[in-house]
């Protein structure tokens, strides 16, 4: 009896332990991926008005002298680059390719509320467009509203029940915005069942985070039976 009890609670922390090392390393890859897995939710900005020709040659001697912009420094870079954009906007104010090509811009310079103006813009001119949608969940996830992007997603989901790169990016946001383990493991299950053209790469990464999170779950629910019974 004496062994049971000093012995529980080194075993409950070890447990909580992995539960807190598996959650960060979910959340880590959540934070890497939202919107990069299918080519269809990748930002692209305009063809000859790309951040990175702004910052200069990428090769190894310049990136080792070169310094991390700051936030600001990363605004004003941005504005730079959309200010041709903007102007041709002020004539054509519901170009979608203008303000898509803006938001990406901003997205890319880590200026996600602004980015979202512009793809909130761009969804009420082509409200259908479900890669629109994707963005601007995107940009809104990344500028701290969760909820926003999930309706966003929800509503890209009502055009297209089958799109994967709302699918994917809906689990992304449930599990690391909201901490729902459960709703995200749903989300990618749909997207397995209504998309059986994966490729073997996605579908795998598909899978093993389906797998991971699963783990964590029933590393967590472990960890709530052991607390209750510690509290008898």
């Amino acid at each position: 009896m004496t062994n049971e009890l000093t012995t529980e609670p080194a075993a409950s922390e070890s447990l909580q332990a992995k539960y807190v090392y598996a959650m960060a390393v979910i959340f880590l890859l959540a934070g890497l991926a939202i919107g990069y897995l299918f080519p269809g939710s990748q930002f692209t900005a305009a063809p000859s008005q790309t951040v990175a020709r702004a910052s200069g040659p990428t090769t190894p001697a310049a990136m080792g002298n070169a310094h991390m912009p700051s936030m600001e420094e990363m605004k004003q870079m941005a504005d730079k680059q959309a200010a041709p954009l903007l102007e041709k906007l002020k004539s054509d104010p519901n170009n979608l390719t203008l303000l898509t090509q803006v938001g990406a811009i901003y997205h890319i310079t880590h200026q996600f509320s602004e980015a979202a103006v512009y793809y909130g813009r761009a969804a009420q001119v082509a409200p259908t467009n479900v890669t629109v949608r994707t963005k601007l969940a995107s940009s809104l996830y990344r500028s701290g509203d969760a909820d926003g992007a999930i309706a966003q997603l929800n509503q890209a989901l009502r055009y297209d029940p089958k799109d994967a790169n709302s699918l994917f990016d809906l689990g992304m946001i449930r599990l690391q915005g909201k901490g729902d383990g459960r709703g995200a493991v749903a989300a990618w299950q749909q997207l397995l069942k209504t998309n059986p053209q994966l490729s073997p790469d996605r579908k795998a990464t598909v899978v093993k985070l389906i797998a991971d999170v699963m783990t964590t779950l029933d590393a967590q629910q472990g960890m709530g039976g052991v607390r209750h019974h510690d509290a008898h």
